[in-house]
């Protein structure tokens, strides 16, 4: 049986620039800038893959849960019946629950006869589930949070229910997806506002794997690679045009186009430039918003080393209200080469949470590689990719 586990607030810290979600504190300022709670969205639309592929069948599954926003609202609102085996019972400062209680569900959920744990957050979420989880039952997240280094997620939510629709068929064939041993990595919050990047190992957990479905690990880019990115940076630099307002994301490259500038970054911000001056500083999605409102603005990203995503990994200030507002060429794309080499022909990924989006940045980027040279690299949105839930048919 599939289960599920839902952290009620993970992300609600990316559109508001706040590198993540934790404290009743960091909650109210992302909802007082204008952030909304998006992992029941997220965990829903992954239920939903499941129940369309099981609507065919003589029953749906049944999903055990937590009660409410931990995860029985979410399974009635995708049309499947929910199983409640947990109750929270603390709360933190702002009502909210709190990591005990995901542990506690998870572990509830695997004593219920749960064999796959989804769960919808992030990292911290990951830890906690993982904490819960024992040896007895597998786990895949749904990507919800702001941090998500850990290779233990699917690549977007409809790419997580695919797989759990794959594993509930597997199960009643009496056959069984792979599965691969994988880390749950996390970075505490308040040393990533000050962009001190440094995961650190918590756990392993059981996690059911398809290629292409499950996104990798994130790799830090080597002290002996620094030349190639400053070359990445410079020719991002000799690419922007006067009169156009360049929406700086987070990371190291970005860092270094900043330099190549002249201008301060903030470390893991969307800082917006203007002929060669910051506008705005740690914007956040609104105030890109007014940005874009204010004149030709476009977008400046990199490559997430390992995993490949462009968008939707630490960036979520660029979402898809901002990617829509930039216009039909919203990326300028900056990486050096080797990460693209590194990626083994896997496409770069998108995941804003709309699908129209994601979609219509699906096909080909041309990357800025050096000061004098581009690739054009595919791009793929994933939840395109999850209608074929075994990877037949498509690029590993």
């Amino acid at each position: 049986m599939i289960a599920l586990v839902v952290n009620p607030i993970a992300g609600v810290g990316g559109p508001a620039g706040l590198a993540g979600s934790d404290g009743a504190a960091v909650q109210e300022r992302a909802e007082a800038l204008g952030s909304r709670r998006r992992a029941a969205e997220r965990a829903r639309l992954a239920l939903e893959t499941v129940a369309a592929r099981s609507a065919a069948g003589a029953s749906r599954p049944v999903v055990i849960t937590a009660a409410g926003a931990m995860g029985e609202d979410v399974v009635r609102a995708a049309g499947l019946e929910p199983r409640v085996v947990f109750r929270a019972s603390s709360r933190d400062g702002a009502g909210e629950t709190t990591a005990a209680d995901t542990t506690a569900a998870a572990r509830a959920l695997v004593d219920a006869g749960a064999s796959l744990v989804l769960f919808a957050g992030g990292d911290g979420t990951a830890r906690d589930v993982a904490a819960g989880l024992g040896t007895d039952a597998a786990a895949l997240g749904i990507p919800a949070g702001v941090k998500m280094y850990s290779p233990v997620f699917a690549v977007s939510p409809r790419a997580a229910g695919a797989l759990a629709a794959a594993w509930v068929a597997a199960s009643e064939a009496g056959r069984s997806l792979p599965v691969q041993e994988r880390e749950v990595l996390d970075v505490d919050e308040a040393q990533l506002r000050v962009a001190r990047v440094e995961p650190r190992l918590y756990a392993t957990m059981p996690v059911p794997y398809l290629a292409g479905r499950t996104q990798a690990r994130k790799s830090a880019t080597p002290a002996s690679e620094h030349a190639a990115v400053v070359a990445a940076a410079r020719g991002a630099v000799r690419s922007l045009r006067p009169g156009v307002r360049y929406l700086l994301g987070p990371g190291g490259t970005m860092a270094e186009v900043a330099r190549e500038l002249g201008v301060a970054k903030t470390p893991l911000g969307v800082d917006v430039v203007l002929d060669g001056a910051v506008v705005r500083a740690a914007a956040s999605e609104s105030e890109l918003l007014d940005e874009i409102a204010a004149g030709p603005a476009r977008a400046v990203v990199s490559v997430i080393g390992g995993q490949g995503f462009l968008l939707g990994r630490g960036n979520q200030q660029l979402s898809a209200r901002v990617l829509r507002a930039l216009g039909p060429d919203p990326l300028v794309a900056v990486a050096p080469e080797q990460k693209l080499i590194d990626l083994g022909g896997r496409p770069l990924l998108v995941d804003t949470g709309d699908a129209a989006v994601d979609a219509r940045l699906a096909g080909f980027v041309r990357v800025i590689t050096s000061a004098a040279t581009t690739s054009i690299y595919p791009v793929t949105a994933p939840d395109a990719e999850a209608s074929d839930p075994e990877g037949e048919g498509h690029a590993p």
